[in-house]
């Protein structure tokens, strides 16, 4: 009874282990190894993306033309006060925006920089004194995760960029049901179409993959692991008696080991 007892409990560690295996990160890099090389991500500009565009210069006159004003919702129906917001663009299914003055822009396959300063170059012979300071953001930059990980939603980053592992954190990381070796990321690129990706957590070489680096509106889906897909076909009652099992079979394991000391 007492060699069950302890097979039993060696067979719970090396289970264990193996779930330590599992769910552990960076599992293939090095102290010091240098996993990514020290090109710059830069977002591009995809059809149905939301953009804000500000001209700021020493001339108001002259970029108080660029910075329209959103219309804004008549007070007197409405117990809502807002404040004056400045007009965004809603890039069109052709990669288009109507930009004032300058008409139809193309600025699909832009990044932000490029963007910048092609509206700079346009602008140029409309100041006399000095170059305005153009500033574009995207603003509908969020991606949604879904799947094995804490809290499931949408999560909006401000800074232009986010990585896998930056979005997983803002969802609470997987959980331990979540399988690290095989999440899948759905993208759809500039030119509407679909692509899967899939990463490997545990592999250095997820640094490498296109998918390292989250586009805006990404759906990144963590797969729930074996564990997880056992429990789902038991019900309340079947989780109740393995649970229990298993504490029983901790105290008994416990109850020998004083046992064995105390003799």
């Amino acid at each position: 009874m007492r060699k069950i007892i302890y097979l039993l409990a060696l067979t719970c560690v090396t289970a264990s282990c193996v779930q330590v295996k599992d769910i552990s990160y960076f599992q293939q890099t090095e102290q010091g190894q240098t996993v990514l090389n020290s090109t710059t991500y830069d977002a591009r500009i995809k059809p149905k993306d939301i953009l804000s565009i500000t001209v700021v210069s020493s001339e108001p006159a002259a970029s108080r033309r660029y910075n329209l004003i959103a219309p804004q919702v008549d007070e007197r129906l409405t117990s809502i006060q807002s404040q004056p917001s400045l007009q965004t663009y809603l890039v069109d299914n052709d990669g288009n925006i109507n930009f004032p003055s300058l008409g139809v822009l193309k600025v699909k396959g832009l990044s932000v920089k490029e963007l910048e300063k092609a509206i700079e170059k346009q602008l140029k012979p409309f100041f006399t004194e000095e170059m305005p300071v153009i500033t574009v953001r995207i603003m509908n930059y969020s991606v949604n995760v879904l799947g094995e990980v804490l809290r499931p939603g949408t999560f909006v980053t401000t800074n232009g960029r986010m990585t896998i592992f930056e979005g997983l954190a803002m969802a609470g990381d997987l959980t331990i049901y979540g399988r690290r070796d095989n999440v899948k990321i759905l993208r759809e690129n500039e030119n509407g179409e679909k692509i899967i990706y899939t990463l490997n957590l545990n592999d250095k070489k997820l640094f490498d993959s296109p998918a390292f680096f989250l586009e805006q509106n990404d759906v990144v889906y963590v797969e729930p692991n074996q564990t997880r897909a056992n429990s789902s076909k038991y019900g309340a009652a079947e989780n109740y008696r393995i649970s229990t099992i298993s504490v029983l079979i901790s105290l008994a394991t416990l109850g020998v080991t004083i046992f064995a000391m105390s003799r």
